[in-house]
């Protein structure tokens, strides 16, 4: 368990990444640029807080098992399956210490070398950035066609799975586009969730401490009333309607 994993930060008692208290890895690295990111700092691998082994995240990990026994460990990004290998071994190791496992994920990283990961965790979380191929292009920099597999292949093993999209005016916030989201979605019988997550702009200050321009700043967030409209539009979706959070 030597692999050497770069790593953005911890959260030791989160509850809000999967079922339960959770220790949250946050990875460092992504290959995507969302404009709402909020952690414009967890892109670039090399500029990874820590440079840890399996072996000392676990250790890591262990000092909160008590903790955690109704939830997990859950590990994010930066995009987490970027260091595949690395989260593999990890899953490995909890597994065997029969702690559960979830990995938060874009769906990004192609199955060539995210299925082994997948396969080993109890639960993915895959956001879902948009449901049109070119609008996800221009909210992100890259299309859907990998997160469309991606859950396929959690279809095809019946990996739990639970769905997340960011909600923001001009992009997601759209009628066609959610009935068209109620509809892809209704086709899994995997999916257990659907959180619709309204855009925030906490991370504004870290752009400019890297120096680079956020386009959003005009865009205001959805309001309570236009996150309820949203749902409600899932919810017309018989198969998924009691998912939708």
């Amino acid at each position: 368990m030597n692999t050497v994993g770069y790593i953005h930060s911890f959260e030791s008692l989160g509850a809000v990444d999967g079922p339960g208290l959770r220790f949250i890895v946050f990875m460092q690295g992504c290959p995507l640029r969302c404009l709402y990111c909020h952690n414009p700092d967890s892109w670039e691998r090399e500029n990874a807080r820590y440079k840890m082994t399996v072996s000392e995240v676990y250790e890591k990990i262990a000092e909160y098992k008590n903790f955690i026994t109704n939830g997990g460990v859950t590990i994010s990004g930066g995009e987490p399956l970027l260091q595949a290998k690395f989260c593999e071994e990890l899953i490995e190791l909890l597994n065997k210490n029969k702690i559960k496992t979830a990995i938060d994920t874009s769906g990004i990283i192609g199955l060539d070398k995210s299925k082994r990961a997948i396969q080993l965790c109890d639960l993915v979380i895959l956001d879902i950035k948009d449901i049109d191929d070119e609008g996800a292009k221009k909210l992100t920099g890259a299309g859907i066609k990998n997160a469309q597999k991606t859950l396929e292949f959690t279809r095809d093993i019946q990996k739990r799975v639970w769905i997340r999209q960011v909600i923001l005016e001009g992009y997601t916030l759209d009628e066609q586009k959610l009935i068209r989201l109620g509809r892809y979605l209704s086709d899994f019988d995997n999916i257990e969730r659907i959180e619709l997550i309204p855009y925030h702009t906490m991370g504004v200050k870290k752009w400019e401490e890297i120096g680079v321009d956020y386009s959003l700043k005009e865009v205001k967030p959805p309001d309570e009333n236009k996150m309820e409209k949203a749902r409600e539009i899932l919810k017309r979706f018989e198969r998924i309607k009691e998912k939708v959070r």
